[in-house]
């Protein structure tokens, strides 16, 4: 294991940091610091460990150094690499490092993806626009800029999903609090991805974090940099002229990236904005690719996604709170399955499935997708008769009567259902119904419970 960056000392294999992470390999490294794959017995987890040069004494590296820390630990969120722990190593007296113990994220970063497997396709980056958006949208929000945004900094997570990317940005080295003029110099970042006002000698803003974000989504989507040159070359060419959205770009999609790269920053639109049109766009490219039919679709379909997100539960296993819903549903009703479902764009994914083994549903054959598309309770007397799911196996004749209500946020959207279906047909009654309401409303009462608890804890 080497390190090409004078003064920083590499961390062999098998080295124990802090006492605690005990390191496997390299993984990524800076200017800065180097990055390795750890393991921390402790809590049997893999981490990513972050070691700061050892020669950092200077009181300006030092300064970014716990700038970084007091950033990452004040953010929660599903688009943001998460801090376990922080301090100093001293196992090496003579020479005590900084460290950062953050989450491992099973991927690679958005440079390297696009070095080994060439651009995405419009959906996956409609997708990856919308978590990143609104990953930048809640640092902006607690106060901060990024500052230093580019391919590198984006971590991939590995769903084993072609279409559905997860983005985290990560580094938050040169961060900065929003309207405090930075000590160092004003174009601190990459050059590539640096604003037209910054390159014009302006302190950046968060319109200069949005031109950077839509400078990178740009790259992954046509597998060029926008700006390519030495650092002059680069930095004044997007003086002269605007980022080339190819003509082939989906009208959506491009019609999001010239605003975010436009030259002035007061055309640029906001980060809310920004989000809501990548789930538009990434929605129209599931219909037009003819993987979901509109007639499943909310009418508020771009708002109801970002709500499914807020929750953070797509990548999440079964859950043990609501298979004590989908009991209680059962011996209520008296019915075999009860089923909780969280509808995303495209699939049906059940939180919990008492009475039956499936995991997942394209969205097209999920029978609770009215449900949701509607925002209203559904109730089919037997399914077996429906003939416009010939695919889900939960109507080919072992199940009959099916009743569903809507999981329905604080603010009005259904995320999923709460579901049941008998082995014999059956019309539920107003009471019945009720009853799936009351457990629906114990469902979300969990989830916003949970939301409310990260909030609490990370500010």
């Amino acid at each position: 294991m080497t390190d090409a960056h004078p003064g920083t000392a590499p961390v062999p294999a098998a080295t124990v940091v802090a006492g605690r992470y005990r390191v496997t390999e390299l993984i990524g490294r800076g200017g800065r610091a180097s990055v390795y794959a750890a393991a921390d017995p402790l809590l049997d987890r893999q981490v990513a460990v972050k070691v700061f040069r050892d020669t950092a004494t200077a009181a300006e590296d030092l300064r970014l150094q716990e700038a970084e820390a007091r950033v990452i630990a004040g953010l929660n969120h599903y688009a943001l690499t998460t801090l376990f722990d922080a301090g100093v190593d001293t196992t090496d007296g003579a020479r005590p490092r900084i460290y950062l113990v953050m989450e491992r994220i099973p991927g690679v970063d958005l440079r390297r993806h696009l070095a080994e497997h060439g651009p995405l396709t419009p959906a996956q980056v409609a997708y990856l626009g919308f978590d990143l958006a609104e990953g930048l949208q809640h640092v902006h929000e607690h106060g901060f800029l990024h500052r230093d945004i580019k391919p590198a900094n984006v971590l991939l997570a590995d769903r084993g999903i072609d279409t559905r990317l997860r983005g985290k940005l990560s580094d938050f080295g040169i961060a900065s609090i929003i309207g405090v003029p930075d000590p160092g110099e004003a174009t601190s970042g990459t050059v590539a991805y640096l604003s037209p006002e910054q390159v014009d000698g302006q302190e950046p803003t968060p319109a200069s974090d949005v031109y950077a974000l839509g400078l990178v989504l740009l790259e992954a989507l046509t597998g060029r940099v926008a700006y390519p040159g030495d650092r002059d070359v680069s930095a004044f060419a997007r003086l002269e002229r605007d980022a080339e959205v190819p003509a082939t770009v989906p009208a959506a999609l491009a019609t999001i990236l010239r605003g975010m790269t436009a030259l002035l920053p007061e055309d640029r639109p906001d980060l809310g904005e920004v989000a809501l049109a990548f789930q538009s766009a990434y929605v129209q490219d599931l219909v037009d690719a003819k993987r979901v039919s509109a007639a499943v679709l909310a009418s508020d379909e771009e708002r109801r996604l970002a709500a499914v997100r807020r929750y953070d539960i797509l990548d999440t296993p079964p859950d043990d709170a609501f298979d004590r819903i989908t009991h209680l549903a059962c011996r209520l009703l008296r019915v075999p399955v009860a089923l909780v479902s969280i509808i995303d764009a495209d699939r049906e994914w059940f939180k919990s499935r008492r009475g039956i083994e499936i995991a997942e549903l394209d969205r097209d054959l999920a029978v609770c997708a009215t449900t949701v598309a509607t925002g209203s309770p559904h109730t089919i007397a037997d399914v077996a008769l429906e003939t416009d799911l010939p695919g889900n196996p939960l109507t080919q004749g072992e199940y009959h009567g099916y009743a569903a209500v809507p999981l329905r946020t604080g603010d009005g959207h259904a995320i999923g259902t709460l579901c049941v279906f008998d082995s014999r047909p059956r019309a539920f009654d107003a009471q019945e119904i009720d009853d799936l309401e009351q457990l629906a409303a114990v469902a979300m009462r969990e989830l916003d419970l949970r939301l409310a608890s990260r909030r609490a804890v990370f500010g």
